[in-house]
């Protein structure tokens, strides 16, 4: 592979189409203020660079990232890419990922509004992620020992495996189908909303109204903390280990806790059992 080293580029297109280059140490900023310098790349391995302008990594393939830092004004730097893997990065642009494919990203540092939409085969461990509508309709994800801070996350998305996280957000999971969520921390308000095939085994969940008008949703060894008005209207099979403020017409299905402040069957149509004390532990 070629090797471009120590060099500054500021203007439109610098190494547009590019095939098999190793940038190394190079910044991308100036005063041209170009924007989409590798569009349309193939090969390409970045190290040690700065990037400071925008669109630099668009319709991009078998793209390799590592030790780098994207500022602010790197705005939209991967879109419609495949094939890529980000290490030890700082992605500190708005819309930093979307509509790409095949994306592995470890040890970094993401501050991205509305990151990751309609992405597909994303992969992320030891990161820190802050963001709104996070991962918005992207599917196929695996997630572990990831540390998130934002609002409306992981909405729409579809197959995704999280384990060892911790998630600080609100509205998480709306819509989302066919999602694992394992030995991790959930905190938020309204919590998987309108999900179909959600399962989360030995969890915290922590926050008000969850799990209401949800679909096949399971929860398997878990806490629950401050969660009022939980389950309104959904099909659930829920072990609880910690006591729950109160519980709302769940439509069907089993929820086994220790114990209930209220518990609210006002509708016709609330089928689910709630099942509390001894019985649901099924102790002697």
């Amino acid at each position: 592979m070629e090797l471009i080293e120590n060099k500054t580029f500021d203007e439109e297109r610098a190494l547009y189409g590019s095939d098999g280059i190793t940038i190394k140490n190079c910044r991308f900023d100036g005063p041209a203020d170009g924007e989409s310098a590798l569009k349309e790349s193939r090969n390409i391995v970045a190290d040690s660079c700065f990037f400071n302008l925008r669109y630099p990594f668009w319709h991009d393939h078998d793209l390799t990232i590592s030790s780098s830092e994207m500022t602010e004004l790197c705005r939209a730097a991967l879109w419609y890419s495949e094939h890529v893997r980000i290490t030890d990065t700082k992605m500190h642009g708005i819309k930093a990922v979307r509509e790409c494919r095949d994306v592995t990203i470890e040890n970094s540092d993401i501050i991205s509004p509305e990151f990751g939409w309609s992405a597909s085969g994303i992969r992320m461990k030891n990161c820190t992620a802050e963001s709104e509508y996070f991962l918005m309709r992207a599917k196929d994800i695996e997630f572990s020992n990831v540390t998130f801070k934002g609002k409306y996350s992981f909405q729409y998305i579809e197959n995704a495996v999280l384990s060892g996280c911790r998630l600080d957000t609100k509205d998480a999971f709306w819509h989302a189908k066919n999602v694992t969520v394992k030995d991790s921390v959930v905190k938020g308000e309204y919590l998987a909303w309108y999900s179909e095939g959600l399962t989360l085994i030995n969890c915290r969940i922590i926050g008000t109204q969850p799990f209401c008008y949800c679909k096949d949703l399971k929860l398997i060894n878990c806490e629950m903390t401050d969660t009022d008005l939980c389950f309104e209207k959904s099909d659930v099979e829920a072990e609880i280990n910690t006591p729950v403020i109160s519980i709302k017409n769940p439509h069907s299905g089993t929820i086994r806790v220790p114990s209930v402040g209220e518990i609210i069957m006002d509708e016709p149509e609330a089928k689910g059992k709630v099942i509390t004390g001894c019985e649901a532990e099924n102790c002697a």
